[in-house]
Parts: C-alpha cells; structure tokens; sequence
C-alpha cells in the first residue's frame, strides 16, 4: 500500500512544524510517499516494517491466516489469526485460573453504533450466550455488549446469526474506527436526534470494506438483513461520501479499502457524538469527539469538533500517558464528512506505526500541538476550521431510573454493575430482562457506564415493569449506592490476557469499604466518580474518574487522583503498590484533608486536582488514623 502524499498538508506545515515534528520514523508511518517534510524524515536510518504492519499486508485484506487456522480441529488459532481475528470482533482468551493445557475460548463483541439494541437481537444474544457461551453477557464501556466463552467451532454460528440479523462484530475490534458511542440518553429533542443519527453515520463511514468478513462467516454470501443503522442512515448516501476525492490525500489508490488500505490505521480509532452539555459518554477520552450544535429552532448547524484523547498507557514508561481531548473548532454541517475523514486520514498516514504504545492518535496531536495538528487536518479536508461554538457547561449524568423522554413515552435506566448480566442465586437480571423485552418488545440503549436503557415505554406499563424487575431480585435505582451507580470496571482476571489483577469481582467490595469508611468519617452523603482496572490499558477509562485503581501487580494498585465529575481532564498518579487490604488506611488520611480543607460544595476531584499530590502527600504522612470526621 501506498499512503496518500498529501504534499499540500506537509508543505503547508513545514515552516511552522519542523522544530515540534520530530523528523524521525518514530512519530510518521514508513510507509508514507515523498514529501519535503518527508524528505527529513527520510534522512533518519530506514526501519523494517514492524511484525504487525506487515501481517496486516499479508493478510490479503483481513483473510489470511485466519481462514486456514478456523479450518483445524485445533481448539485454539495461532498468534497471527488471533491479531486478524480482532478485526472481526473475536478475542481469543484463556482461563488463567485453570491448571493445566491451555482451555481456550473466544470473547465476541457486538458493533451497536450509538449502542442500539433492537429487541430481536437482544433476544438472539440471549439465546447465544446461553447455547454456545458461558450463560452471561457483559455490558462494554464503548456501548455494546460482549459474550464469553464461546469455543472456536461455534465461533461461526454465532456470528453469522449475530450478521443475518442485522447486526454485525466488524470492526468491534482492531486497528480501525471501533464502535461510535453517544449519549444513551434516547431524548426525542432534534439535538439528540442528530446525535444518534450521526453515530450512525460515522460507524458506517469508517467500516471496513473488506469481503472477507462475508466470506469467512457467511461462506460468501450476502447477510439476511441489511445492518439496522445502515438502513437508518441510507438517505445520506454514506458510500458516496465515502468514496468522494478532493484530490487532497484522503482517498488512497486501493480498490478493496480506500480509507484505510491494507495496513489499516496504526492503531484503534474511537469516535463519540453527544450534545452540548451532556457529557455522560466520557467525550474527551475519544480520537474524535462531535458535539451537534444546532441554532434556536433546533435546526442542525454542525459541530464542534475535538481530538486526541485516550486512555492507554504502560507503567513505568513516561512515553505512554493518558490524554483528554483537544479543541480543534466548530465545523459546518455540509464539511463534516470531509474533516472526519481527513482527522482519519492524518493518522492513517502520520501516526506512529513504528512503536505500538506510541500508536494512537492522542501522541500524534500532542507531538504536533492543537493548532499544528489543524493545520494538517485543513489541508487534506481543504476547509478552514472555524473557532469552537460556545456551549453549554458539561454535566455528568447516567440517565438511570424514570425519565420522560418527550413524545409521550418513557425510558428507563437499569444500572448494571460493572456491565455482567447474569443469573445468580435471587439475583435474576439476565432472566428480567429478558422477560421484559419479551412481554413488551422493548427497544434498549446500552450505556456509557455498562448499563441499560429501555426506551419508547408506554406509561401504562411502568408498574408492570417495575413488577418484573422487583420479581427478579433487581433492586430498585434509589436503593443503588450512588457510588456504586458511578463506578465502571473492567473484567480483568480470569479471562483477559493483560490483567496483572482484579477488577470486576472485585470492585463491589471496593465500593462497600469505601461507603464504610465514608460513613465512618460522616462523609455518607459524599459521591466519588471511582473507576478500576486490572492493568494499565485503560478499558474502564479510570484516568477520568476522580479516584482510580489501576493494577500493577497481585492484589495491587496505583492510586489515581483528581479526575473531573464532569469527566473534562485526567487524573493524576498518586501513589503506586497499593495493596489490596490496604484501602481504607490509604483513603482516611485523603479524605480527612478533604474535609477539612475542602471549598464549599467542593467535589472531591476538583479538591484532589486543586491541591495536587505533594501537599496531599505531606498531610498523609504526619496523619494519625483515626483522628477527623466531618
């Protein structure tokens, strides 16, 4: 594959980006055609395509090995597959708890842009995960859900059931636009119309093209039913806007894959929509994040547009970090297309393909800066980017329990913890809602925060659906600890590779001691947005929260303070080997500080990030336990 030239974005950049845009491959892909800042590039030693680069190109466009490998009687697929098969939405894991040969299985991940779960499908997952999975199903921090358990020869029964159904796993993984998140929120305003809608556009802007997908789980033949979104949105023409040359870079000489080629991106790409003040699906932590911005009679304008947020890092590597967004400006309706793809294209041809850590976007935008970075985006697009639409502050909200939605119907928020939907003991939430869209078709959003959202509910079976859940075991949203409706965690142990500890089995008790220790200080009516992972990539976006565990060892973690409430910034490392019993020591001393010196209505991750870590960790250290309460 050849990346695009784009002469005129370089060209243009040179005078002002020599000195920030280190001329090195380490920051530009090596693939990328002739250029005068390529030329200085170029003077640095050429490097050898990396491992995954080039299985990307061998891969004859997402095939290869992959085919072959699902063809053995092997319970598991080779390393290679495995890289290709993220494409196709499929995780292969391993029980890290079980003694012995390696049990492998396979993690599946649904494609829902705006997290839109038809009642049909949700049935059908239902029955797949109970048939051919381990019996639940998890709720994902991007809006959609995830099975477990499935074995390699079931793997394509269940997708292409999941494909001939109007659904689809392209995409939900691998180094190419994931599943565009928005606002749960299912509102009946035109802003949040527009927001769902553009979601939608956007995850069919940038899906994948390939035909391998068909031909490997559909033997090549066209899926039953076109995907729901896609059907959606086919008023806006999206192939053609796709497929459309400005003649500036974007569209590359590649039959199969025109925006991506065969190398795809450097790596993962997340987009999120949402409308001003409704920051309830984590904006800032996207490669893209699209605000609608309509004027005073609800009529849609554009958009204000963000880049390069993300979550991931390394421990103990100061080159990895997590990162909020960047304004980049307010966009016009009718360029939109062009700057999406072009935002696409600058990192498609730009980010860093020689050092996987350093792939993602948020490194390309901080090498480059905001105003730098622009420039390059306005040069392959050909639009000038207009200055950022003030808007409304940002609010947190998981829009849980009863809610009007505005057209004479209701939705309703049914909290999750942690996303697992299951059956255990009297706790019966897999059956309850089953038995809810059963007996009332019911339409769900999933959410942001690994919960669900039944929508366009007729008043007069609030009571009947109350009574289900009720019957179920499902405590009602008011006797859910708040803080237990704020926090995410990822699944970490048994089943993920990456895990150097507990998160999901785990965090439940984390919340408990937490609410001991605040009502032991009597701190009971205090909220704090607490997020945990089991290991530094940042799936449960704990970098935003105002207190964060993340693991970096057994039974171990670092402390992570001063996130937003509003989840507008990233915390701060606080400290690191924390161990597991040794929570409410650690806290008492933070949360002492914070009641004594904390500003009126102060929440406790503005006061962490106002005061910042030195003189938080010089109050520990002369703290008595035991000696404050509010």
């Amino acid at each position: 594959m050849k990346f695009s030239s784009n002469g005129l974005a370089l060209l243009a950049l040179i005078g002002s980006t020599a000195d920030a845009f280190t001329p090195s491959s380490s920051v530009v892909g090596p693939r990328q055609a002739s250029s005068k800042l390529f030329v200085q590039m170029e003077a640095a030693p050429a490097k050898a395509l990396p491992k995954i680069e080039k299985l990307k190109i061998a891969s004859n466009y997402l095939r290869d090995p992959l085919n072959d490998q699902l063809a053995t009687e092997e319970i598991g697929i080779s390393k290679d597959a495995y890289q290709i098969l993220k494409y196709h939405g499929s995780y292969q894991q391993n029980n890290r708890e079980k003694k012995g040969p390696k049990d492998y299985q396979f993690m599946l991940r649904l494609k829902q842009p705006a997290g839109e779960l038809p009642p049909d499908l949700y049935r059908l997952l239902d029955d797949l995960s109970r048939n051919h999975g381990q019996g639940d199903l998890r709720a994902t921090t991007r809006q959609c859900f995830q099975m477990h358990g499935i074995l390699k020869g079931d793997l394509k029964t269940v997708i292409s059931s999941i494909m001939n159904i109007g659904s689809s796993t392209v995409g939900a993984c691998g180094d190419v636009s994931r599943n565009v998140m928005t606002t749960p929120a299912p509102f009946t305003s035109s802003d949040y119309e527009y927001a769902r809608e553009y979601s939608k556009c956007f995850g069919q802007l940038f899906r994948p093209m390939s035909a391998a997908f068909s031909e490997i789980w559909l033997d090549g033949e066209k899926a039953a039913s076109v995907e729901t979104w896609a059907k959606e949105v086919e008023h806006h023409n999206i192939d053609e806007k796709m497929l459309h040359d400005n003649g500036r870079g974007i569209i590359i000489k590649d039959a199969t894959e025109p925006i991506y080629g065969d190398q795809y991106l450097p790596r993962k790409f997340k987009i999120g929509v949402t409308v001003p003040g409704d920051n309830s699906l984590d904006i800032y932590t996207n490669d893209i994040g699209v605000v609608v911005i309509t004027n005073d009679a609800g009529e849609l304008e554009g958009f204000n547009v963000m880049v390069g947020g993300g979550m991931g890092r390394l421990h103990n590597k100061e080159t990895t970090f997590a990162r909020a967004a960047d304004h980049m400006g307010f966009v016009p309706k009718e360029h939109i297309w062009e700057v999406m793809k072009a935002i696409l294209a600058a990192q498609r041809d730009h980010g860093n393909r020689d050092v996987r850590a350093n792939a993602r976007m948020k490194y390309l935008v901080h090498t480059l800066g905001i105003e730098k970075f622009t420039k390059l985006v306005e040069s392959y697009c050909g639009v000038e980017i207009q200055p950022w639409r003030a808007m409304a502050d940002w609010k947190y909200n998981d829009w849980m329990g009863w809610w009007d939605q505005g057209d004479g119907k209701l939705f309703y928020g049914q909290h999750i913890d942690n996303g697992r939907v299951k059956d255990e003991g009297d706790f019966r939430l897999k059956s309850a809602l089953r038995v809810l869209v059963d007996k009332y078709n019911l339409h769900s959003i999933l959410s942001p925060t690994q919960s669900i959202i039944f929508r366009d509910i007729d008043p007069k079976d609030k009571e009947g659906i109350e009574q289900v859940l009720r019957e179920h075991g499902i405590k009602p949203i008011e006797e859910v600890d708040p803080n237990a409706r704020l926090a995410m965690a990822c699944p970490a142990l048994p089943l993920c590779g990456l895990a150097q500890t507990e998160a999901e089995r785990i965090m439940p008790s984390y919340i408990e001691r937490m609410r001991a220790l605040l009502t032991k200080m009597n701190l009971d009516d205090e909220e704090i947005l607490m997020r945990m992972t089991g290991c530094p990539n940042g799936c449960a976006r704990p970098y935003m929260a105002e207190l964060a565990f993340v693991g970096d060892g057994p039974k171990s973690y670092q402390l992570w303070l001063g996130g937003s409430p509003v989840l507008t910034r990233t915390a701060y490392p606080f400290m690191s080997k924390m161990n597991a019993e040794a929570l409410e020591e650690t806290m008492e001393p933070i949360l002492a500080m914070f009641i004594q010196q904390r500003q009126e209505f102060e929440a406790f991750g503005d006061f962490c990030h106002r005061l910042g870590s030195d003189a938080i960790q010089a109050y520990t250290e002369t703290y008595t336990l035991g000696s404050v309460k509010a």
